[in-house]
Order: C-alpha cells, then structure tokens, then sequence
C-alpha cells in the first residue's frame, strides 16, 4: 500500500501528494501566474554557454546516485502517470484510435492493480491526450467530464514550415473546437542563423493565438545542433511567453535526452529566478520505459524542486510509457511480469 510518505532514497524523503493524484488533469501551470513574458534580452541569451564535459558527467552519474524501490517506486511511477500527455500522432490515425486512446487516459491503470496498491478508491487520469487538430473536437468529446486537457499539435507539426499565417489560423481552429492546450513547433531555421528577434516574434504571436489555452513551444532539439543554441532558444521562448518549453516532436532523429533536459531545465531555473514566474518543462520521444522517466523525474526534482513532479509544470509526451508503467505496476503487486499485450494503451 502506498502512503502519505515514502522514501525516495538514502534517509530522504518526498511528499506524495494524494490530492494531486486524486484530480491531475490540469492545464498547464494551473494554480501558478501565467508566464506573461518580457521583452527580448539580447545580452542576457548571448551570454549563455554550456560546459558540455560537466553536463555529461551530471546526467551520467544520475541512475547511480537516485533510486527507489518497492512501494517508493510505485508511488513515483503513479506520479509520472499523472504528467503524461497520451499521445497518438500518427498518418493512420481514425476516430476510433483517438476515442480508445481517451478511454485509455481517463482509466489508466487496471482497477484490480489500485485496489491491491490501496488506491482503489483515487481518481488518477493522465495529464492530458494530445492530438492532431483534426481529432480535437473527437478527443473533447470523448474526455466530456473527465476534467482531462485536449493537446493539439499546430503550427506546420512537425516541419514548421507551413505559411506563418496558416499556423496561426489552425492554432486559432484548435482553441474553438476545445484545446486547452497547444504544442507548437518553432521556425528552427531562425535559431540556426541566430535570428532571436524572428523567434521571439514569432512566439509571441502563437501566444497571442492561443488566447486562454496554454502553449507549450517544442524546440525540436535534435535540429539544433549545439546545446548553446538549446539553451538560447529556450530563454527566447520563454521570454516571449511560452508556458511549457518541450523537447522534440518525436519525429527528429535524436529526441528528449537527459543532457538536453538538464540544459533545458536549467533555463527555466534561471528564469524563474531571475522574473518569478515558473514555466513548465515536457520531454517527448524515446521515453518508453519506468526506468526512463524515473531518470526524468529525479533530474526534475533534484534541479527545480517538488512543485516540478507535478502535471502543473511536468508534462512527458509518451503513448508506450503508459503500458511499461502499468506493467510495472502490475509485477510490484503480483512479483511476475506479464505480456505487453495485456496493457493497450488505445
């Protein structure tokens, strides 16, 4: 049985918040100021750099430094299960595929597993479903009383290069069929030729676009090339207003990593120390398995703080996730491990 409290590793601890897993689905930042953003800080975006030996050295000594077990794991686990965005952003998707996938996001654990892990009686959803703009008016429907956020990719996903003032119309379509979120691809051909007054205004009229929905603006870090531009591009979003800054659009060849993460995350530290406001943080694509995103997680806590475990500032862009985690969950309960046929995600 899961407690209050559980122990996260060496003699700490950390807070399992029940009410959260009782009611996860939020949109993003709820309960914190909106990031309103600030005006472009050229000076403050070229003075950053990244030591990349002392970046690999911090990731690659996380899984030996962080570890949970037994019910401490299955709390974590439970808890990245709330932050998830249940994805399915595919050629072949149908209107089926989507509502399954709803189905899915607003029961995803096995009842049978909460009642023996003592949580029969927690409402514990994903964070949100996300899909293309097509399938938003489906995906709200079928969420109708579920409290569960709509995602809708937008903006030319994943290339970009739509015509600027059709990714502003089909952001603006998103928002009146229901989403209350919205990811976003930004132009990275302004952060590969140092163009940071095109990023910033751009961004800047997404936001504006998206109105009460939240943004979240994905940097598609494998296209960037250096770590410094990583880091760069994710202050220029922020200062334009973004509410989450994402990873990749899973469809790069190199997507969410532990090294972009850990610069990433370190921007939006920095930004929040340096304005108050707190942005969100979500990696997306090759986050496929529990361990993975017990890797995430712990990097998130021990770099921002509790408050960054939560689907408020935390979001993961998975769909196999779910089925591992609830696969995970199923052998701490029962010590065997069974077939992912058993666990469908949609």
């Amino acid at each position: 049985m899961i407690t209050n409290t559980v122990p996260l590793e060496q003699g700490r601890e950390a807070d399992v918040d029940k009410t959260a897993i009782d009611n996860p689905a939020h949109t993003a930042n709820h309960g914190w100021p909106r990031n309103p953003g600030m005006e472009l800080d050229l000076g403050w975006v070229m003075d950053q750099r990244v030591n990349l030996s002392a970046g690999e050295r911090r990731v690659a000594t996380l899984p030996g430094r962080r570890t949970v077990k037994k019910d401490a794991q299955a709390a974590w686990l439970l808890k990245a299960l709330t932050c998830i965005d249940l994805t399915t952003l595919n050629g072949d998707d149908t209107a089926g595929r989507v509502k399954r996938l709803c189905a899915k996001a607003a029961n995803p654990v096995r009842p049978d597993i909460l009642e023996a892990l003592g949580m029969g009686n927690r409402r514990i959803t994903t964070g949100a479903v996300c899909v293309y703009h097509r399938f938003v008016s489906t995906a709200v429907e079928a969420l109708d009383g579920t409290g569960i956020p709509v995602a809708a990719v937008s903006t030319g996903f994943p290339a970009g290069l739509s015509p600027h003032a059709t990714k502003l119309k089909e952001i603006e379509a998103s928002v009146a069929d229901g989403a209350k979120e919205i990811d976003i691809v930004i132009t990275r051909e302004h952060v590969l030729t140092g163009n940071w007054e095109a990023l910033y205004k751009e961004m800047q009229e997404y936001r504006a676009a998206c109105g009460e929905a939240h943004v979240k603006a994905i940097l598609a870090t494998g296209d960037l090339k250096t770590l410094r531009n990583v880091a760069r591009a994710s202050l220029v979003c922020m200062m334009a207003g973004a509410d989450f800054i994402k990873t990749s659009t899973g469809k790069e060849g190199v997507n969410a990593t532990l090294l972009v993460t850990l610069i990433m995350i370190r921007m939006i530290r920095e930004y929040e120390e340096r304005t108050g406001f707190k942005v969100g943080y979500k990696p997306a694509g090759g986050i496929s398995t529990a361990k993975d995103v017990l890797n995430y997680q712990f990097l998130m806590k021990d770099e921002l703080g509790r408050e960054w475990l939560e689907p408020d500032l935390f979001r993961i862009g998975a769909s196999s996730l779910l089925a591992d985690i609830e696969r995970q969950l199923e052998h701490h309960v029962t010590g065997a491990y069974s077939s992912f046929a058993r666990h469908p995600i949609g």
